[in-house]
């Protein structure tokens, strides 16, 4: 489904993050904007707002799941992955097969939701390796890399950095430096996860803090974009702030909300 083109000289996008499995929504989302622009973490693992939803809950059922989120909630993540073996070595076949032809399932509903034009990049739950297969022609995957949007210059730097959890895609601090550097200075800076500050990486639900960038803090302070747009924290302790020149926004915990960060210029 196209956007809906917009006849005059301003320009509108709307922004979505952690989508994890939201398509009914997503269809909609670029209703009325010139773009669509993902930040990733399209997959849907485990809901933790219900835990009868995603992929762990459907090969093991809900209540392991509600375990595994009790042990991961309290940081016991040594026994979560106990735990969580034991359930796989039940499983017939390969555990990563189980979940990528999952993953595949709700790769083809999601992509296929996607309006034209959307440009996207990886969350850290995310599968890059997958995403070209499902990607159509209106959909530009982004990662390291710059476009230009009504004029002004935006930046793409997908995934995450490394924590117990072990998502699919989380790298190196010193990768994930290299590729925002690689961005340099842009209008807007687009991220799966946030600056390394304590109101953008505390998850006020979670009661934990998520992991946020340090190069990316550096790199708003250095270059001092207009926006700095990121989603990854799904009840943070602030929302949004200044940093200099840049406002740094969390464009919202999609799944959960249904509706776009709406961006006009």
């Amino acid at each position: 489904m196209a956007s809906t083109p917009r006849r005059n000289s301003r320009h509108r996008v709307h922004v979505v993050s952690d989508v994890h499995g939201n398509a009914r929504d997503l269809a909609r989302a670029g209703e009325g904007a010139d773009a669509l622009i993902c930040l990733g973490d399209l997959v849907l693992f485990l809901d933790y707002a219900d835990h009868s939803r995603g992929i762990f809950p459907d090969l093991f059922g809900e209540e392991n799941a509600d375990r595994i989120v009790e042990l991961r909630t309290a940081r016991r993540f040594e026994e979560a992955r106990a735990f969580g073996a034991r359930l796989w070595g039940g499983i017939e076949g390969d555990r990563f097969t189980a979940v990528e032809k999952a993953v595949r399932k709700q790769y083809a509903e999601l992509f296929a939701a996607f309006p034209t034009p959307t440009y996207a990049t990886y969350g850290n739950v995310d599968m890059p390796r997958l995403w070209p297969e499902y990607a159509r022609s209106g959909t530009t995957v982004l990662d390291a890399q710059r476009v230009e949007i009504g004029g002004w210059t935006f930046g793409f730097v997908g995934g995450g950095l490394r924590t117990p959890m072990r998502t699919p895609y989380e790298i190196s601090d010193e990768e994930y430096a290299a590729k925002i550097e690689a961005v340099g200075e842009v209008d807007v800076l687009c991220t799966h996860i946030p600056p390394e500050v304590p109101e953008l990486v505390y998850d006020t639900v979670a009661r934990r803090f998520e992991r946020g960038s340090r190069a990316l803090l550096d790199a708003i302070r250095r270059t001092r974009p207009r926006y700095s747009l990121f989603g990854h924290v799904h009840q943070p302790l602030a929302r949004r702030m200044r940093i200099g020149a840049t406002e740094c926004v969390n464009v919202g915990h999609f799944a959960g909300r249904g509706t776009p960060w709406v961006l006009e210029w």
